[in-house]
């Protein structure tokens, strides 16, 4: 069972994760990969403190990688984009 401190792992500060923030106002993180819609809006409102309008989640495969010789795959993992509600703010840097 995941628990809600499980369920947020990091923001993601990419470009287009910035562009989104400032055009939409809306965040994204990386989250646990079986949390679901429900669990991350929860998390965000209670972390910090913010009413979430919408989540929208993605799951993505982990690549295949060369690791000398062999051959190894990291880990799948779920992104999560969270629209925060009109009027509130979410500042990291």
């Amino acid at each position: 069972m995941i628990t809600i401190y499980d369920v947020l792992q990091r923001p993601m500060m990419t470009e287009k994760s910035m562009m989104l923030k400032e055009a939409d106002n809306t965040i994204v993180f990386k989250v646990h990969p079986e949390a679901n819609k429900r669990q991350i809006k929860e998390a965000v409102e209670q972390f910090f403190n913010v009413k979430v309008k919408e989540v929208r989640s993605m799951n993505y495969n982990g690549k295949e990688k060369r690791f000398g010789r062999t051959m190894g795959r990291r880990n799948d993992w779920k992104k999560a984009l969270v629209v925060l509600k009109e009027g509130e703010t979410l500042e990291f840097v």
